[in-house]
């Protein structure tokens, strides 16, 4: 189990660092289209959500409440667009995920000769707890897929 759970570790760092890496690169701004909801991340960490209008090789333009802004390559942090596309899917997924642990868990602890029946019945009910909880962790995780992010030093 050791083994392969650090097989697992050891096969994962490379997609971690490569997944960050690609969030360095400027040019990933092109692929916004004008008038998709933004947030922009200054160097001062002030956080400035907008609508997008262009990107130049310089600054990024995006418009606010107060108007239109232009903030310098150099001065941004990160940028974040704000579509909320994978909400459904994270409940899902989170469901699925909290009703398999919480079977498991609670069958593995449940008492054959309980009250309420066999490990079935205590697979059910963790199955139900679980999926509940895993289903309001998945809506509740952030959905905003970062763009652009200054690697930290």
């Amino acid at each position: 189990m050791r083994k392969l759970l650090f097989l697992v570790c050891a096969l994962g760092l490379p997609c971690a660092s490569l997944a960050q890496s690609n969030q360095a690169i400027w040019a990933n701004l092109s692929a916004l289209h004008p008038g998709q909801s933004i947030q922009v991340t200054d160097t001062a960490s002030k956080t400035r959500p907008g609508t997008f209008l262009s990107v130049s090789d310089t600054a990024i333009s995006f418009s606010d409440s107060s108007g239109e802004k232009t903030v310098q390559k150099q001065d941004v942090r990160s940028v974040k667009l704000m579509a909320n596309q994978h909400r459904l899917r994270n409940t899902v997924i989170g469901a699925g995920v909290g009703a398999g642990a919480g079977a498991g868990i609670v069958a593995g602890t449940w008492e054959s000769g309980g009250f309420l029946g066999g490990k079935g019945v205590g697979a059910a009910v963790g199955a139900v707890i679980g999926g509940i909880s895993g289903a309001v962790v998945g809506a509740l995780l952030p959905s905003h897929s970062t763009v652009y992010r200054v690697p930290s030093h």
